[in-house]
């Protein structure tokens, strides 16, 4: 059995910066892509970050130059690192992580159960 657990979010001023953290527990042989997602009330659920296991990033246009993707593999942890927040970047921010449980089983996807980000003055 493998877990995410999401931690970090909050109400926020616009222009401030919060600090998300999602850690992979249980079974768990290697990870390959850690990603972040959103989705805001009536909205799809959006791709918003992506760091692979090799160490390539790759940024929705939305954000891209105020958030910054990092993990910590040795802690099997993907951060979220989100500074110049707008109002429309309020949603619930969901972590995925593509886990392999053993040497014999492929990659599935996990998704952890959210954090809501509130960006209001």
């Amino acid at each position: 059995q493998v877990q995410l657990v999401e931690s970090g979010g909050g109400l926020v001023q616009p222009g401030g910066s919060l600090r998300l953290s999602c850690a992979a527990s249980g079974r768990i042989f290697s990870i390959n892509d850690m990603a972040w997602y959103r989705q805001a009330p009536g909205k799809q659920r959006e791709l918003v970050a992506t760091k692979t296991s090799g160490g390539s990033t790759n940024y929705a246009d939305s954000v891209k130059g105020r958030f910054t993707i990092s993990r910590d593999n040795a802690k099997s942890t993907v951060y979220l690192q989100l500074n110049s927040l707008k109002p429309e970047d309020t949603a619930v921010y969901y972590c995925n992580a593509q886990i392999r449980s053993s040497i014999l089983s492929s990659f599935t996807d996990h998704w952890g159960q959210g954090t809501q980000v509130t960006v209001s003055s």
